[in-house]
């Protein structure tokens, strides 16, 4: 007797190659999709962070972070437990009513928890008293989610660019220019460069949109954009 050969046919090869193409391409844009709601995140909060600013000095004519005990008083009423900075040796991070938002972008360190003694800190508790943003108020030195963070679980803040050691300005960022700088950490380098397209020039060595390396020191210089590399992290700060 004859055997039967039982097979594949070409149509049929034909229509799961069809089939596995139209599954990797739905994949392939899904990630691209989230990829590219990551980046609007990140820079929404770059913009946010900057608004806050200038709605809270709309509204109470100070800088959060740069207002005394009483100004907070008169801002938020004596039920509120609105806490000024403290100064401490570095009394640089903490100077009252001089126009800056003083102390390190990154205050409280990698704990996530809010230190008293930088205005850069008790920024967060007063524009969220302000019901400029959500998070934490009452423990500023113990809470862990004290400080915001982006998409990507990095951390965010603003300052003025001065140093702490000597009341100079002093940029995190070498020689980027402005008065007031947004931040953001552990953000991967194919991230970054979006980033900088989208706000600004492309550019992530120069202009308002800038990168270093995750964790760089004060005063490093910026990352060029043919140098980063995409799968390792940078911080990427705007000027104001």
């Amino acid at each position: 007797m004859r055997k039967q050969q039982s097979g594949f046919t070409l149509v049929e090869i034909a229509i799961v190659l069809v089939i596995i193409g139209l599954l990797l391409g739905g994949v392939l844009k899904g990630q691209e999709l989230i990829n590219s709601a990551k980046v609007k995140n990140m820079i929404g909060d770059l913009r946010a962070v900057s608004s806050m600013v200038y709605a809270y000095q709309d509204r109470f004519k100070a800088l959060p972070g740069d207002q005394t005990a009483a100004q907070l008083t008169q801002s938020f009423g004596a039920a509120v437990a609105a806490t000024p900075c403290a100064p401490s040796a570095a009394a640089t991070n903490c100077d009252n009513n001089n126009g800056r938002i003083d102390g390190d972008w990154f205050a409280g360190g990698a704990g996530g928890t809010g230190v008293t003694t930088d205005e850069t800190s008790v920024f967060w508790q007063h524009v969220r008293l302000a019901n400029l943003a959500t998070g934490p108020t009452a423990t500023i030195t113990t809470d862990p989610n004290y400080r915001p963070r982006n998409a990507d679980g990095g951390f965010i803040g603003i300052e003025s660019g001065i140093s702490s050691a000597t009341g100079l300005p002093a940029p995190y960022i070498a020689n980027m220019r402005g008065s007031l700088f947004v931040c953001s950490a552990g953000i991967l380098g194919r991230y970054a460069k979006q980033i900088d397209t989208t706000m600004d020039d492309g550019n992530t060595a120069g202009g308002s949109v800038q990168a270093v390396l995750n964790g760089a020191a004060r005063g490093s210089a910026a990352v060029a954009t043919n140098l980063i590399v995409d799968s390792q992290q940078y911080t990427v700060c705007l000027a104001n």
